[in-house]
């Protein structure tokens, strides 16, 4: 425990000025823990898992930390990687953590989805991240819509596939995804994000901010209508990327459904899908007439 707070306090207490009463807490007694060392046997980095609170509950991971020199080595991928095993071993099947926002893309590379909005910890910026290690996650609301659709934007290499029946507001112009898309298309990897409408006047009538965006970077956004009765009568909505990620809603006008960040079948198939349906939809002109 002496070497587990040694890594702790020199990252959180000394570098990120997180109180000392803090960083200690009446829950280390009942977690297991993970401690790294260096070739030389000394402790370069800590990490803990919390047993779940009751039954249903998930475990949660917390107190991940690396020493400086020793970031970017791998040590903090490992560490992951025996606190979930530990979790597998123990029956506990659903994990949460609350990451530090700079800390996000790491834990989005091992799966963990985004829950809700960001909020304060100790004076640092947080999001609160979960990952289920058998299955899909279930997507309940608007804010874990929000948060999923935006991991997935984030986590594509080049190509989004997205069906919708009129851009969904509340979601493609909620901000976080608006500014998850525009860093998408700024990337400078020659991305494509794909959308099939069932219904493109309302977003046009409505001034939906993505059409704002997608007028900047015509080059990036492309967007159909179905034309087809039977895409017409199609109840669903989803989304998927080119990096084995989905969200896909059985009832297009809801946020509720299911997601995967890394689940590459049923991704092949949802885009699989997107093209069939794109083939046969007709280009949204009207947009183009605003200058998109």
């Amino acid at each position: 425990m002496a070497e587990l707070h040694a890594v702790r306090e020199t990252v959180f207490v000394h570098e990120q000025d997180v109180p000392a009463e803090l960083e200690r807490d009446a829950l280390d007694p009942r977690c297991l823990h993970v401690l790294a060392r260096a070739l030389d046997g000394s402790a370069i980095g800590a990490g803990r898992l919390v047993p779940p609170e009751h039954p249903g509950a998930p475990a949660r991971i917390g107190r991940m930390a690396v020493l400086p020199d020793w970031r970017g080595k791998g040590v903090g991928d490992a560490m992951l990687h025996a606190l979930l095993l530990q979790a597998r071993r123990h029956g506990w099947y659903t994990v949460a953590l609350n990451a530090q926002v700079s800390a996000i893309d790491f834990y989005l590379r091992h799966d963990f989805m985004p829950r809700g909005e960001r909020f304060m910890e100790a004076g640092i910026e947080h999001q609160a991240m979960q990952r289920t290690l058998a299955g899909t996650t279930a997507i309940e609301d608007r804010d874990a819509a929000i948060a999923t659709t935006t991991a997935l934007v984030l986590a594509a290499r080049r190509s989004l596939c997205i069906y919708s029946r009129d851009l969904d507001p509340g979601l493609f112009d909620a901000a976080p995804v608006l500014d998850a898309l525009r860093r998408f298309a700024a990337a400078g990897v020659r991305g494509e994000a794909r959308f099939v409408l069932q219904d493109a006047a309302t977003p046009q009538r409505a001034h939906a901010p993505l059409l704002s965006l997608a007028q900047r970077l015509p080059s990036v956004f492309a967007f159909r209508e179905v034309d087809d009765p039977v895409d017409r009568s199609y109840p669903s909505a989803f989304i998927a990327n080119d990096a084995g990620g989905f969200y896909f809603r059985n009832l297009g006008h809801r946020f509720d459904g299911e997601a995967d960040l890394h689940a590459p079948g049923r991704a092949r198939q949802l885009r699989a899908e997107f093209d069939r349906i794109w083939e046969r939809s007709r280009p949204v002109a009207e947009y183009r007439a605003l200058g998109i």
